[in-house]
């Protein structure tokens, strides 16, 4: 494999892994948890700013109505994929935040028709069908609607298509987005200290540790994926994408002992099934695609 291959390798596995991280934060409650994310994430993306000069392209950034409105959209929707993710962690539901991950190529296509007006295949559109059919199923059988999963897929599904219009590169964009959430998160972080309720302060040195490098952690497989996206096709960044969710799904049946039903399988391997179709249909039509030029 190329440097890129291996940074998108990086990028995902990191993201696969990120459960075994929040797990070990589980003494800090999910808001205060998503608090410190947002407010880490701001300064490591400042310290990168400034380290490739970008800061100039940051403050212009908002003068734009029109760019500070599409990255307040952006930041609310990563915001609240990171805060369900992490919450889902927390009271044990990894197999259905992978779930959600699994989905989300599918939804994302599914957006690109309803907005950008985007034509699907036949298979395409078999894909969707079947990975829909696993939500229903999956609801009927439990008698609940998947709603972590849902709600993971649809906020990083929205999230990327805004950042499809979104005019600024990866890294002063996120700068811009996380710089919207900072000050509401560094006041309920401060709110907390005045309480005498914020968790870092009654947690030992490693916990504090893991929480200062949460920014970093949550940096760097994003930039990676920047890095690789620049690097190598699409589609084999959409192939590669897969090793985030199947880690974590193996995470909370294997590591954490997740309860995994027969039914649950059953839906699983739909979306699986769903996946398979949509990748040997997209593979399928590039090498028609090639052999007619």
């Amino acid at each position: 494999m190329n440097r890129g291959s291996w940074y998108a390798v990086g990028a995902f596995v990191a993201w696969g892994l990120f459960p075994v991280y929040w797990k070990a934060l589980h003494q800090i409650a999910p808001r205060e948890l998503i608090c410190h994310r947002i407010l880490w994430s701001y300064l490591t993306l400042c310290g990168i700013a400034a380290v490739r000069g970008s800061w100039s392209r940051v403050i212009s950034a908002y003068s734009s109505p029109r760019i500070v409105g599409l990255y307040l959209a952006a930041a609310l929707l990563i915001g609240a994929n990171w805060f369900v993710f992490i919450w889902a962690v927390s009271i044990g539901n990894v197999i259905e935040s992978s779930l959600g991950y699994f989905i989300n190529p599918l939804l994302s296509v599914l957006l690109g028709v309803l907005f950008f007006r985007e034509r699907l295949r036949p298979g395409q559109w078999t894909s969707i069908a079947l990975a829909g059919a696993a939500v229903v199923y999956l609801t009927l059988a439990y008698g609940t609607f998947p709603r972590i999963a849902i709600a993971l897929a649809l906020t990083f599904g929205l999230y990327g298509m805004v950042k499809k219009i979104a005019p600024l590169g990866s890294i002063v964009g996120m700068t811009v987005e996380t710089s919207l959430l900072v000050v509401p998160a560094t006041i309920y972080l401060a709110w907390q200290v005045r309480l005498g309720e914020a968790g870092f302060l009654h947690v030992g040195a490693s916990t504090v540790i893991l929480l200062l490098a949460s920014g970093f952690v949550t940096t760097l497989p994003l930039v990676l994926f920047a890095a690789a996206a620049q690097r190598i096709p699409l589609a084999q960044v959409g192939i590669l994408q897969y090793i985030g969710p199947t880690l974590q799904f193996l995470l909370g049946a294997v590591a954490f002992h997740e309860r995994f039903t027969p039914a649950q399988l059953v839906g699983f391997i739909l979306v699986w099934i769903s996946l398979a179709v949509f990748g040997a249909e997209g593979a399928w039509f590039g090498r028609a695609n090639r052999a007619a030029a």
